[in-house]
């Protein structure tokens, strides 16, 4: 059609080169239901290549020196701070969320990765012991199992799950494998890199509680709420999607709550102003809308958000997939709402009695990701964050991540951690040599 903008075609990158694919899928902009990119559909042909690159590039990059990885690494992170804006313009395009968010957080937030991890792999020390009476030192080394940045060390390669992820996965030269996404992708790879004892690394999903007692700053506590349930259309892991309050406040903290979100605006990604943008796609949207009607089937309350409260969008964004946020009270412990990760702007506010009580239906689901509490009492605090079988527990906070300490869940939250010693551990193989004299 005369006047129709051409689409963008992405290439994969392969041994330091783009290069097109045979076949395509389209790649919807969230924000308004249209096709505005073409994806590669690789497969196995794709992967061989890819990993006949890495495995090639893999004996130079590793044996150079940390201090030469690490001006890689920086150099990296200038270069995507240069571009800070083209990227948080593509990443705000291609995932549906505001612009606003995409600047602030996820691209300062790459940076800043690079910057730490090229600092940390000059600071690590390797174990040393003697065994005088035996003559003997021993030592440990650890030798890269993955690869960095040269022509052949990073190859992106995009496509499907069941073509080019099992593909990749499933290879025998693929030593480990770190994944981000759900718990039932999660069991496939588990099942396919199983008959080669492939190191694993699982970053899977949650159904995170935050716990408010009745001692809580409620001036900082909602705010902190609001953002923590509905922050990029509650498409963060992290995302809190439990709300247990005690009840001699539960009244006065729904209202404000409740008055709070709806202040949360929902608008076109590049409205400085959103506080939301649009969920991932429309498969996704009509999900997360359907357990709001599954609630509804369940005798639950809605109190604002889907089906109660109008969404203003221009004419432009009518079919993009976007949906207010919105909250569930009178609702069970059992009920699919509070034990399945809906991964989307929906959370559920219900009142508890005591610390016990609250402890146990906290813990009281398959995942084990992240967790808030807030209270002014110090032992309380400390005393309730032990006993959580989560990963991560924030108190009076939600979101605040030091690099240096291990990030990851426990139970179908996934396998091992993140952070600066634990990512070192998982990317190396350790080694130990002794040496008699």
């Amino acid at each position: 059609m005369a006047g129709t903008k051409a689409l963008l075609m992405l290439e994969n990158f392969i041994d330091g080169k783009f290069l097109p694919c045979s076949s395509y899928i389209d790649s919807y902009d969230p924000s308004t239901g249209e096709v505005y990119c073409r994806v590669p559909n690789s497969g196995k042909d794709e992967i061989e290549a890819a990993v006949k690159a890495a495995r090639e590039a893999f004996p130079g990059w590793s044996s150079r020196s940390p201090q030469e990885r690490s001006r890689v690494l920086n150099q990296v992170a200038d270069l995507l701070e240069q571009s800070l804006e083209e990227f948080a313009q593509a990443e705000s395009k291609d995932q549906g969320k505001t612009l606003a968010l995409a600047r602030t957080m996820d691209i300062p937030r790459s940076v800043q990765n690079f910057r730490f991890f090229a600092s940390s792999i000059l600071h690590h020390t390797s174990e040393c012991t003697q065994m005088d009476h035996l003559g003997c030192m021993h030592y440990t080394v650890r030798t890269p199992v993955g690869v960095g940045v040269p022509p052949g060390v990073v190859n992106i390669v995009f496509g499907t799950g069941p073509r080019v992820g099992e593909a990749l996965v499933s290879h025998p030269e693929v030593p480990l494998i770190s994944f981000t996404g759900s718990q039932p992708t999660a069991e496939r790879i588990t099942q396919l890199s199983a008959p080669h004892c492939k190191k694993l690394s699982l970053e899977l999903g949650g159904k995170n509680p935050a716990i408010i007692f009745e001692d809580a700053n409620l001036d900082e506590c909602i705010p902190a709420t609001v953002r923590s349930s509905f922050a990029n259309q509650g498409e963060i892991c992290l995302c809190t999607s439990r709300i247990f309050v005690q009840k001699s406040i539960y009244t006065e903290f729904l209202q404000r709550f409740v008055e709070a979100t709806r202040k949360w605006k929902v608008g076109i990604p590049s409205d400085p102003l959103a506080s939301m943008g649009a969920l991932i796609s429309k498969a996704h949207l009509e999900k997360v809308r359907s357990y709001v009607k599954r609630a509804l089937a369940e005798g639950a309350q809605i109190w604002c958000g889907e089906g109660v409260d109008k969404l203003n969008l221009p004419t432009r964004n009518q079919a993009g997939y976007f949906m207010l946020p919105t909250v569930i009270t009178d609702i069970k412990d059992e009920s699919c709402c509070m034990t399945e990760e809906i991964f989307g702007p929906v959370t559920c506010v219900v009142p508890f009695d005591s610390e016990e009580e609250v402890i146990e239906r906290a813990n009281n689901v398959k995942y084990g990701l992240a967790a808030t509490v807030w209270s002014s009492n110090v032992g309380r605090v400390h005393r309730v964050a032990k006993k959580l079988q989560s990963g991560l527990v924030w108190t009076n906070c939600w979101l605040i991540r030091e690099l240096n300490l291990p990030f990851g869940g426990m139970k179908s939250s996934g396998i091992g951690r993140e952070g600066a010693k634990d990512s070192y551990d998982f990317f190396t193989e350790i080694k130990t040599i002794t040496v008699k004299h």
